[in-house]
């Protein structure tokens, strides 16, 4: 059984549909890219009108910068200076959440300018507090300590659970209450006055009730498995000094023969080593128990205080040299801008207008 022959119409016909099909693409290609070049020539377009607006009144541009650059300049010699200082602190037993709290509060009472309140909440004079500006608290970690919590974290967790911890998220999901430090910043016109105000921010944190028993409980525990620790060692000490006494009142016997028990031998070894290791872990133990006791002495470590003056806020982003000059030369561009806008309107106005008669 045969195919039937192609006719040359059916053939032509196929040729012709292809060459349509590749002339459509081919259109479509144009089309993109002459969209594409259109958005690009648009954009040249309006940088081109946006150089000749700043050409065309660059004094204008000129005369506001020297005028905000001469005022700022003003403003900054008659300023009073601000001064800022930086403490670091390790709180405990979850009382960083207390910590943000007040810090926050401080802050809001400094932004209002409410000097009574805020002098009876830091025990310093009105006028001290009139001269704080701003409170600011932040954690202070990098990847190290992350990894280092992260470790901490996964080795208090059950086998099932570890297996469903990952790292990433963990990093992901970090926030500021998971640091172990965290810096407090004060910004006054008082170079002296955050030195006055530490006790007191300490002292906000150590009175509180449920921390002060949270800190009780933990010394007990840390009392109780010291003197377990030290029983242990006192034990394994008794139990190495029996060994020996064994020791040497087996050699002290006569020898039976000369046969030689290798396994019994072996096995008083294996026994020694142990007591060894068991020493050495509650040696190790005692060790990160007493740094335990050093890093909760306290629920409020302090780990680099205020000090006794700050250091002045400097830097262009911080003087009115930079910031009015730039002001007034957006004020004149507005303003400039609206002008030029308005002419516009009233020339297409005028030409719509015109067209229409």
């Amino acid at each position: 059984m045969s195919d039937k022959p192609q006719t040359p119409n059916s053939a032509s016909s196929e040729e012709i549909d292809l060459g349509q099909l590749f002339q459509l693409i081919g259109n479509a290609f144009k089309k993109f890219f002459r969209f594409i070049g259109n958005i690009f020539k648009g954009i040249f377009h309006v940088i081109i009108l946006f150089l000749l607006f700043l050409q065309r009144h660059f004094l204008k541009f000129t005369i506001a910068a020297v005028i905000g650059l001469a005022i700022g300049i003003y403003l900054d010699m008659t300023k009073t200076p601000k001064y800022v200082s930086t403490m670091v602190v390790e709180p405990n037993f979850n009382s960083v959440q207390q910590l943000y709290n007040n810090i926050n509060f401080y802050n809001e009472l400094a932004e209002a300018q409410d000097s009574v309140a805020l002098a009876e909440a830091l025990n310093i004079s009105v006028q001290e507090a009139a001269d704080i500006k701003k409170f600011d608290v932040d954690s202070y970690s990098d990847d190290n300590q992350k990894i280092a919590l992260f470790d901490k974290f996964v080795r208090s967790l059950d086998s099932t659970t570890k297996k469903a911890i990952d790292i990433d998220k963990y990093l992901k999901n970090f926030n500021s209450f998971d640091a172990r430090f965290h810096t407090i910043s004060v910004t006054a016109t008082n170079n002296s006055v955050a030195k006055k105000i530490q006790p007191s921010i300490i002292n906000s944190i150590s009175r509180n009730e449920y921390f002060k028993l949270q800190q009780n409980i933990s010394d007990l525990n840390i009392s109780l498995q010291d003197s377990l620790y030290k029983k242990q060692l006192m034990e394994v000490d008794s139990l190495q000094y029996l060994y020996k006494r064994v020791m040497i009142k087996e050699a002290e016997k006569p020898m039976q023969g000369t046969s030689i028990s290798l396994g019994q031998g072996e096995g008083k070894e294996n026994k020694e080593l142990a007591l060894i290791n068991e020493v050495e872990r509650l040696k190790e133990n005692l060790v990160l128990l007493n740094t335990e006791r050093a890093n909760k002495s306290s629920i409020l470590n302090v780990i680099s205080a205020f000090p006794r003056t700050g250091v002045e806020v400097k830097g262009v982003l911080n003087s009115y040299k930079f910031w009015i000059p730039l002001g007034f030369i957006g004020l004149t561009l507005l303003l400039l801008g609206l002008m030029e806008l308005n002419t516009y309107l009233n020339h297409y106005q005028k030409k719509e207008t015109e067209s229409r008669v």
